[in-house]
């Protein structure tokens, strides 16, 4: 286990990707203890020959098309014309902006980019302090990993062998009371600080802007309505989702060609692969835990210990928070829950409560320095420093660190709506 762990923190040191990091650690060690390479082929292959699994590519193409295909624009262009115009509107809007794509895309950096390449600019042509403007994006486009669908719910779904409709239904009243958060406080930062909003739309631009925006709006209801109602499971509603958003589009809005469809395809392709190929090197990881039997001695080791439930989840949100500085959601979350699992069942800890937790450790994980992918893809909006993005990204950390601590402490928040689906 520390030639494996030496092994791997080497490599990424060295620049190496996380997944190729992961799988040549793995494998070395493998070497190691004389393993049946035969396996590694096979393990790898039967991890990703899973049904649920194709839910990753269809949310991810729905995302990318909602982005390409004007219907995150007409969305903003509707709530501006309903909310622009009050204290702080912009930022309201930038947020409610970022919870209904994160409805759509499962993504935290496609949402960060949709929103953001549109919203930040007209918030700092509003006379928002850039710094601001760019932090308020960041964290806004966490809610892409915890507002369902969410691909790092897929993940652990599968990994931990839970219903992802439950764990689906689990994100939304967390989801939703994180936006309302995000909400009054750049409320209070617009009052604290005169910013006015829009000039008032008239009845008439509002329902004309709502109507183009239908389109696009009705997609998160469509994705999780037949989710919810036992329609379609969340593979399916993928499906659905990325038919939809090809149809609105190509026909309805027409802001996209057939041409264009080609460069949709390898995105999504890019993002999907990444994601697929952290799975295959984490699945060896797995097979070397099952192989030395890692998670039943932790398991042992914490049964004889004096750890108790509420200091074992302080040492995990504090693992967590550190490793989501070095490590995206995918990896941390193949990395530790097999090890965790065991210990979780001993704690009696809800595994769809734990899931919650967990992802919105992966929230924070998307906006801590040296390598949160929603930093990055700010900065590259905005042509800014990465500096001061994490300055401005800051006053939402300790936001969402409070909201953090609040739902580990009221497991209802999670479990509620999907003790109230069964």
């Amino acid at each position: 286990m520390l030639i494996l762990l030496l092994s791997f923190f080497i490599l990424l040191f060295l620049r190496v990707p996380v997944a190729v990091s992961l799988a040549l650690s793995t494998i070395l060690v493998f070497f190691q203890i004389d393993f049946n390479m035969n396996m590694i082929p096979q393990r790898i292959f039967t991890a990703l020959d899973s049904f649920p699994m194709m839910a990753i590519p269809g949310f991810v193409l729905a995302g990318v098309l909602m982005a390409r295909g004007g219907i995150s624009k007409y969305l903003i262009e509707a709530l501006r014309a309903w909310i622009g115009h009050l204290p702080g509107g912009l930022a309201v809007v930038t947020i409610v902006a970022c919870a209904i794509f994160a409805a759509i895309s499962g993504s935290s950096p496609a949402t960060a980019a949709a929103i953001g390449s549109i919203m930040i600019p007209a918030m700092i042509s509003a006379g928002y302090k850039k710094r601001y403007s760019m932090g308020l994006v960041a964290a806004g486009g966490t809610l892409g990993i915890l507002i369902p669908p969410s691909v790092p719910l897929i993940i652990y779904g599968i990994t931990s062998e839970q219903s992802i409709g439950e764990l689906f239904m689990a994100g939304v009243i967390p989801g939703l009371a994180l936006t309302g958060i995000l909400i009054v406080a750049a409320i209070f930062y617009a009052k604290r600080n005169g910013f006015k909003g829009d000039e008032p739309a008239s009845w008439e631009e509002r329902w004309r802007k709502s109507l183009k925006a239908i389109w696009g709006g009705f997609l998160p209801f469509l994705i999780l309505g037949t989710i919810y109602s036992g329609v379609v499971t969340p593979t399916e509603s993928a499906v659905i989702a990325v038919f939809y958003g090809l149809v609105v589009s190509l026909f309805i809005y027409r802001e996209m060609k057939l041409k264009d469809f080609r460069e949709v395809l390898v995105e999504s392709i890019n993002i999907t692969a990444m994601i697929f190929l952290i799975i295959g090197a984490a699945s060896l990881f797995g097979l070397y835990l099952t192989n030395a039997q890692v998670p039943q001695q932790v398991g042992a080791w914490i049964a004889e210990s004096d750890l108790n439930k509420w200091i074992f989840m302080i040492i995990v949100n504090i693992l967590f928070f550190i490793m989501g500085m070095f490590l995206e959601a995918v990896s941390i979350i193949l990395i530790t829950l097999p090890i965790l699992l065991p210990i979780l069942v001993h704690f009696d800890i809800n595994l769809i409560h734990f899931a919650i937790i967990m992802t919105i450790n992966m929230e924070l994980g998307m906006i801590t320095p040296p390598v949160g992918l929603n930093l990055f893809v700010v900065s590259g909006i905005a042509k800014e420093k990465l500096g001061e993005v994490v300055k401005g990204v800051i006053p939402f950390i300790i936001l969402m660190i409070v909201f953090l601590a609040l739902v580990i402490i009221l497991p209802q928040i999670s479990l509620w709506l999907p003790e109230q689906m069964k």
